[in-house]
């Protein structure tokens, strides 16, 4: 069987095991078209090699390819597509992972007024779209892949919720939107309007001309361009600018200084914010919220409130 092949099989029965890989469908196509769709068995470890490796800097999707194509591998081997495996016995030296960047509210801002630069004299809507694709990510805390797969029906502004659905996890979670969040989807509502519906009620709501979903590398690809009419460049140590996927990152920390601030228990409420940002547990989020500069300043502001409070007690007591 050529490579295209086995990975259409592969990829079925990982669906049938409720494992989608909607991603990594589309890595193990590239994988088929750059090996030239030969026999599996024919691909080899120079093929393999190029492919993990890329076109630009070795960077942590290296990583990602391998554990696509080692899934893949173990399917053939196991049902006789392939004699061998052609993958790398090691592992090269890969770049540290980028630091998580939190966005400061002028940041934002300037994000926000940036999004004019991705106007299109062919797609009227773009600029206004993508506007409201960086509030949707920052303002409810979605994935990239959630906000751009979020249909008509899953948007409902009279009860102010976001329904999301196969999320990284295969569930659905309902995640509750503030006021001025609800009035700006509410404005692109007005203007999605005048597009197409090719699907009814489960067409994209953020979506292209055509009334289709937006992929994922295009909403990318046009945030360098935002970023960069944002004057937002490498923080101080980091090769590498802040990310489109920061913005869940900073929704997720602004948050939680919002709590600190407002003298609510953060350990308690915790596991409120892990389930509205779909993470499986609550140490997934105590990971994602690793120490800013701000969040350590509130905690260590809450810290000495406490000892103080402690010191007083023990003199009341002497």
């Amino acid at each position: 069987m050529n490579t295209s092949d086995v990975i259409k099989v592969y990829l079925a029965t990982r669906r049938a095991q409720r494992v989608q890989l909607r991603s990594g469908a589309r890595a193990l196509g590239q994988f088929a078209r750059e090996t030239g769709n030969i026999a599996l068995q024919d691909v080899t470890p120079s093929a393999v090699a190029t492919f993990l490796r890329g076109r630009g800097a070795l960077s942590a999707s290296w990583t990602t390819k391998f554990r696509l194509l080692a899934g893949l591998y173990r399917f053939a081997l196991a049902r006789g597509y392939a004699a061998a495996s052609p993958l790398p016995e090691f592992k090269p030296k890969l770049p540290p992972q980028q630091t998580p960047y939190v966005y400061s509210h002028a940041e934002l801002q300037r994000l926000l007024n940036a999004t004019d630069i991705v106007s299109s004299g062919c797609s009227r809507l773009q600029a206004m779209t993508y506007r409201t694709l960086l509030l949707v990510l920052y303002g409810a805390g979605l994935r990239i892949s959630e906000a751009i797969g979020l249909t008509v029906a899953d948007i409902d502004l009279a009860e102010r919720v976001l329904t999301i659905r196969n999320t990284k996890f295969y569930k659905t979670r309902l995640v509750p939107i503030g006021v001025q969040l609800a009035a700006a989807l509410t404005a692109y509502s007005v203007q999605r309007s005048t597009l197409p519906l090719p699907k009814g009620q489960d067409s994209a709501f953020l979506c292209s001309r055509s009334g289709c979903r937006l992929t994922y590398q295009h909403v990318v690809t046009l945030f360098q361009r935002v970023r960069s009419g944002a004057s937002i460049v490498c923080p101080p140590g980091e090769l590498r600018p802040p990310r489109l996927h920061d913005l869940r990152h900073t929704a997720a920390v602004h948050r939680v200084l919002a709590w600190y601030r407002s003298g609510k228990d953060v350990q308690q409420l915790l596991p409120h914010l892990a389930t509205y940002l779909g993470h499986a547990d609550i140490a997934s989020t105590q990971r994602y919220l690793q120490m800013t500069p701000e969040l350590l300043q509130e905690a260590s502001l809450r810290f000495a409130a406490y000892a103080q409070c402690e010191n007083v007690q023990e003199i009341d007591h002497a």
